[in-house]
């Protein structure tokens, strides 16, 4: 009897395949209401270890408090403001002009922010198409949102973390395993025939076959469920 595929392993939801809840224990996100001209300070600057940029704590003079992630340069003590022009600053895209450097972007108004949040991104306001915005993402592939989803002006903190090589095994395996990231990867052709479908070296012309649409991910061991098969009716 062969032994359980790693993708049935982690859909399990094992202690072993799951991130620990204190790694998530900051939620970097925009407060559903801010107002233009409201002032915030920078009350604490933190380094999870859920993401690669670090981490601010916001503070209004009202008391409200909210976490974003750290610009470049920011400090302790700074102040930003809400619909500002400088760096640091939260505002609607539709409000910026082009050429402006932003990170840490919502894909629908008000969401709290989805994309170009890693340590050291950022995208670029490029133009306007009706009633939305053209965005330069980091991947140089331009995508078009709503003018009401905010954003921050500057660049994500954290750049350069990849300029170090990563010189030992070890150090990666930790990396990934503050993420939950499955590393390192064995090919299934690679494998056993008593430990995947595809394993044991024959036949690796694999034969495509199709998953049922709610299959556990061991029965699909690698295949994505098409959206539909056969020929079209005309």
């Amino acid at each position: 009897m062969g032994k359980t595929l790693i993708q049935q392993a982690r859909g399990h939801g094992s202690l072993s395949y799951r991130v620990k809840h204190s790694t998530f224990y900051i939620k970097p996100e925009y407060p559903q209401n801010l107002n233009n001209g409201e002032e915030y300070e920078v009350v604490k600057i933190f380094s999870p270890m859920s993401h690669t940029s670090p981490i601010v704590k916001l503070r209004s003079k009202d008391g409200k408090i909210f976490h974003n992630f750290a610009i470049s340069g920011m400090f302790e003590g700074q102040k930003i403001i809400i619909g500002g022009k400088e760096d640091g600053s939260i505002d609607k895209i539709g409000n910026m002009e082009n050429g402006t450097i932003i990170f840490n972007i919502e894909i629908n108004p008000k969401d709290g922010g989805k994309l170009v949040r890693s340590g050291g991104n950022s995208a670029v306001v490029t133009g306007r198409k009706g009633e939305s915005i053209i965005i330069m993402l980091p991947s140089k592939k331009e995508k078009i949102i709503s003018a009401e989803c905010r954003a921050t002006i500057g660049k994500t903190a954290g750049s350069g973390r990849l300029d170090k090589p990563i010189l030992k095994a070890g150090k990666q395996h930790y990396i990934k395993k503050s993420k939950s990231r499955l590393w390192p990867r064995t090919s299934a052709v690679k494998m056993n025939a008593i430990d995947h479908p595809f394993g044991g070296g024959r036949g690796k012309r694999i034969k495509s076959k199709i998953a049922e649409r709610n299959a556990v991910p061991g029965q699909k061991v690698g295949h994505i469920r098409p959206r539909r098969t056969g020929r079209t009716k005309r």
